[in-house]
């Protein structure tokens, strides 16, 4: 009866329808007026805004929104209202059962008329939090499920002190069917236990419980595509691939058995919100500061319209050809990092206008690209001869949405696509007061006190920490994910699930290789030659011991940004012991790093670059496997128990996440004349409007 529910649901649904901060940014030398952001800002600004289970909720700022045109107030909330449209697909990409747990949740926290000072019910709402801020029933790091500290007993009062009718429309009998399966979804751990299978030998896609596939197994669906590639051989070009099976679901038929794939697209899977985004880029089209911007805003809506491939590069191609506009967006079916085989792209958006201030500092770095390429520590085959179109630039976040919402990276390299990076360049940018919400907000973390081996590793920490992260990311985004080519015939699906983790291990080995080099201090981007090495030591603690925090006792690391940091700083140090390049030192019965010589520990980081650009560009799957399972993956059971008991003692939220900003359009004889921000809304206030307005998959 179960599956027989579920089909019946998601037939009417077919027809009606890196990263994070680092744990903590040390305390640096940014001094910032708060009053410089909107007049509507308050006089102090707060940052942090809710704390719950291991997260905490954190405000972003809007920095010189008033010296924006009119005009380009309007394309940044046309263009927000489209990031906001699509919030249900990401909910329905993580699990087959999310919409419904969505639903159910918000109908109780909007309908129930019991008590709400109750433990028990403050208790519901911490669950509650985190299915939202995860979007879904899985932990949006470890990818298992999670559970509410409540009784089913209590849930199902709630459901039936609640209105019902809003989580599902149909006859009665059907109702208390849909409720009954929402409750087991909840806390049945046998109901979808693991987001994303990453355990070597397993079925990857039959232990997933992401909704890019139905009823099918590995060997299904790579046969599947595999057939597709000898069968449309004549229409896929080799030198501009499409990316197969980005923009769709793989649903086998169990009584036919055929296989069936659903495209996202208007008049195909989720119609109803891409029929929403559609309708906001339109209004964002006639407002957009130039042609170009015009023309890629129109190319995308085609491809909603369509959902062609083919039309997807083409947007990609005009898009990232466009570096005069000062608002910019991301906004599709973009990466594949929730597709145990690497394939299928989560829905993501996001709103920015460009930061003129500080993108003179990834203006150098495009400016060198060229230089950056040549000199790495990689094969000379696997270099670009000529190096094209890297854009790089400093963004304010203005909006986040999708699979960048609630949490969200703090940098960004787009497209994906190899053959349009390699013929029309790249853009990278740094999300500059994403970067900065999080240290204000880390400030008193006592971290580095807890942690750092001495005086002198805080000491370059306090003066130099946000200096090389920002650094850092730069690197990663604009020269990192930029650089290299892939040999012919080679593409990204060759790594499948090991796809993400060598990529970010890429970009990341580059840019630490770079940033000990002289040229920093030469482009004036560093302010002396002993600069780098707080980024060094961040790196370094985090991958072998920090970041540990943020798993349970017992587990293993399974996120790619976790085991890319992981695998280098594993690596790293299994190989530094000969030359003692570090060493644990132990005080009072507490492990501390402390590294010895930081010349030879940006050689390692060079020679682990050779390998992953080796890997990557020749699509080899058992060296990467064997490079991640032995470094990325396990962890020291009693490195792990002493991490999460420091921490404890400290109280720090593992996971940071955003709300955002309100925008309010101010009109006068129905035209509007300003946007204003508005910084007012709490975490639950903001769901709960997102949910009325943006619920786009409720039946």
């Amino acid at each position: 009866m179960e599956l027989g529910l579920i089909k019946l649901i998601y037939t009417m649904k077919k027809t009606l329808l890196f990263m994070m901060l680092l744990l903590f940014v040390v305390a640096g030398c940014k001094n910032k007026n708060a009053e410089e952001a909107s007049e509507n800002s308050p006089k102090k600004f707060e940052y942090v805004v809710d704390r719950f289970a291991d997260v905490e909720i954190m405000r972003y700022q809007l920095d010189h929104w008033d010296s924006l045109s009119l005009n380009q107030k309007k394309l940044i909330y046309y263009l927000s209202e489209a990031t906001l449209a699509g919030r249900d697909i990401t909910f329905d990409q993580n699990c087959v059962y999310n919409i419904l747990v969505k639903n159910t949740l918000e109908a109780i926290v909007e309908t129930y008329s019991g008590d709400r000072e109750s433990e028990d019910w403050k208790k519901f709402m911490d669950y509650t939090k985190r299915f939202w801020f995860s979007n879904g029933i899985h932990h949006h790091y470890s990818d298992l499920k999670f559970y509410p500290e409540i009784s089913k007993e209590y849930f199902l009062s709630l459901l039936n002190n609640s209105d019902k009718s809003l989580i599902f429309k149909g006859d009665n009998m059907q109702l208390q069917m849909v409720t009954d399966l929402v409750s087991k979804v909840i806390f049945d751990p046998s109901i979808a236990p693991v987001k994303i299978c990453k355990e070597n030998g397993k079925d990857l896609v039959a232990n997933s419980a992401v909704n890019f596939y139905r009823h099918l197994t590995q060997a299904e669906v790579e046969a599947f595509y595999a057939d597709y590639r000898k069968t449309n051989k004549k229409l896929i070009d080799p030198e501009r691939p499409i990316s197969i099976g980005l923009n769709s679901q793989l649903v086998k038929d169990e009584e036919l058995h055929t296989i069936f794939e659903y495209v996202y697209k208007i008049g195909g899977l989720y119609s109803d919100p891409i029929n929403k985004i559609v309708y906001w880029l339109q209004k964002a089209a006639s407002v957009a500061e130039n042609d170009a911007q015009k023309n890629h805003i129109l190319k995308l809506i085609e491809f909603y319209q369509t959902g062609d491939l083919k039309t997807w590069d083409d947007f990609n191609v005009l898009w990232v050809q466009d570096v005069a506009s000062q608002v910019d967006y991301v906004n599709g079916f973009i990466e594949v990092y929730d597709d145990p085989l690497g394939q299928k792209a989560s829905w993501e958006a996001l709103v920015n206008y460009k930061d003129n201030e500080h993108s003179q500092r990834s203006d150098k770095l495009c400016q060198n690209a060229q230089w950056f390429e040549d000199n790495a520590p990689v094969k000379p085959q696997y270099k670009k001869e000529k190096v094209t179109g890297i854009a790089a630039k400093v963004i304010t976040v203005a909006q986040l949405g999708g699979a960048n919402y609630p949490s969200t990276p703090i940098g960004i390299n787009l497209p994906n696509s190899n053959w349009i990076r390699k013929d029309y360049g790249s853009k990278s940018v740094t999300m500059e007061n994403i970067v900065y919400a999080y240290d204000q907000a880390r400030l008193k973390s006592g971290v580095p006190d807890e942690f750092y081996f001495s005086e002198n590793e805080i000491e370059l920490a306090k003066k130099y920490g946000y200096i090389a992260d920002n650094l850092h990311t730069d690197l990663h985004e604009c020269i990192g994910h930029a650089s290299g080519k892939m040999m012919p015939g080679i593409d990204d699906a060759a790594l499948k699930n090991y796809h993400s983790v060598i990529e970010e291990s890429r970009a990341d080995l580059y840019a630490l290789y770079f940033l000990a080099d002289p040229k920093m201090v030469e482009l004036g981007l560093l302010p002396n030659e002993d600069a780098y090495k707080a980024g060094y030591y961040n790196q370094m603690l985090n991958g072998l011991m920090l970041q540990l925090n943020r798993i349970d006792l017992g587990g293993e690391i399974s996120q790619s940004h976790m085991r890319n940091r992981a695998l280098i700083a594993n690596w790293c140090f299994e190989k530094g012991q000969q030359d003692n390049v570090m060493e644990f030192v132990v005080r009072d019965g507490k492990r501390y790093l402390k590294i010895n010589d930081y010349e030879k520990l940006r050689q390692l980081f060079g020679e682990l670059l050779g390998i992953i650009q080796d890997i990557k560009s020749t699509g080899n799957y058992s060296a990467a496997m064997n490079l991640v399972e032995t470094y990325g993956t396990k962890i020291d059971p009693k490195i792990h128990k002493e991490v999460k008991d420091r921490y404890a003692r400290l109280d720090v939220a593992p996971y940071g996440g955003f709300v955002n900003p309100k925008f309010v359009p101010v009109e006068n004889n129905g035209e509007i004349t300003d946007i204003k921000v508005d910084y007012s809304e709490s975490y639950v206030e903001q769901m709960m409007r997102y949910a009325k307005q943006n619920s786009f998959l409720k039946k």
